[in-house]
């Protein structure tokens, strides 16, 4: 792949330290798979002699009830990253606008379809924070921008008055807004930013899930897009019919049916998102942007390695880290961490002061 295009998660290339992976690099709940979940799978397993409801019914019933959506309004994913590249090949806007830094898997998709893109930078000073109006004075001359809430890297969190405005708008001069939720479910307030209450009344609303970091099964791939109907219509006519497979269709039901888990998840990030930005604050020469949920932004003062070199010295004590150079508007002095157990932050703060010389 595009070292352009390079995500975090490698846990399959060989550890120098010879043994498990200590992955930092990838943001997913560190309580692991619930059991219900696990059940829900291993009951499953005979049934995959059987192709998959190609409707997807009994998990768009329980994505229903979870987030209050109509059913009319979900479409499903093979993971939230399958439904840029399906919007993008259904509806080929001309020229998306894309804030940055930001998931690089959006320009991906766009690219793939042949859309033009446009940067809209984002500043360091300001915490990488969007100012709707200035958003808004970039916004003519685009069918479409795309905006992560909370935003991955930066974990920058919009309102959802601030979000309302912007997609009103936008729709007053025919521009689509993207809306990535993906990381939303680890809020405890998510209700305060969620854009999902908004789709039927705002047809250039698009608000895209991710069910696999919250609920620690990635090697599935599952998500869904809320929308209006014709668009939802729209995004089916151009997905393969058997995107989510069976086991990840039961997977999602027991997950968002496992209330207890949900809670647990929620309370755990909370507590441990700032204690871990706490002890990462206290590394000398070292700048930590707030998290608003389970990864945090750091900076590396240009007096340390780069973000390169540290993420190498990590790796070959089998530590991964996410080395942000590849993401537009970042540059070697950033990484990402995500947060995991405080045993875990543990290790990876001490083994990170050691590997910046402090």
């Amino acid at each position: 792949m595009n070292e352009r295009f390079l995500h975090g998660g490698n846990v399959y290339a060989v550890n120098p330290a010879g043994k498990e992976w200590l992955d930092f690099s990838a943001n997913i709940n560190p309580l692991g798979l619930s059991e219900k979940v696990r059940g829900a799978i291993e009951k499953t397993i005979p049934q995959i002699i059987h192709y998959p409801d190609s409707s997807g019914q009994e998990l768009k019933q329980a994505i229903a009830d979870y987030y209050g959506l109509p059913q009319e309004e979900i479409v499903l994913g093979n993971g939230a990253a399958e439904l840029f590249y399906v919007f993008f090949h259904a509806v080929r806007p001309a020229r998306v606008l894309l804030p940055i830094p930001s998931f690089s898997e959006y320009e991906r998709a766009a690219l793939s379809a042949g859309v033009k893109i446009d940067y809209y930078p984002l500043s360091a000073d300001h915490s990488f924070a969007v100012t709707i109006d200035s958003l808004l004075e970039a916004l003519p001359g685009h069918d479409c921008v795309i905006l992560g809430n909370p935003n991955n890297p930066t974990g920058k969190l919009l309102t959802m008055q601030e979000m309302t405005r912007l997609v009103e708008e936008a729709k007053k001069i025919s521009t689509m807004v993207i809306v990535d939720e993906s990381f939303l479910d680890f809020c405890r307030d998510e209700k305060t930013y969620t854009m999902q209450p908004f789709v039927s009344q705002l047809d250039n609303l698009l608000v895209i899930r991710s069910l696999t970091k919250f609920y620690a099964i990635p090697g599935l791939r599952l998500g869904f897009a809320a929308a209006a109907s014709s668009m939802v219509r729209r995004l089916e006519e151009n997905k393969d019919p058997w995107n989510v497979n069976l086991l990840a269709q039961k997977a999602g039901v027991a997950a968002l049916q496992d209330y207890e888990y949900q809670q647990a998840s929620k309370a755990f990030i909370a507590r441990e998102k700032n204690e871990l930005a706490d002890s990462l604050a206290d590394l000398p020469g070292i700048a930590v942007f707030f998290p608003s949920v389970n990864f945090i932004l750091l900076r590396l003062d240009e007096s340390l390695p780069t973000s390169g070199q540290v993420c190498e010295k990590m790796r070959q004590r089998g530590i991964l880290l996410r080395d942000c150079v590849n993401y537009p508007g970042l540059d070697g002095h950033y990484l990402r961490v995500a947060v995991r157990s405080p045993e875990d932050n543990r290790k990876m703060v001490v083994s990170l002061g050691e590997c910046i010389g402090t």
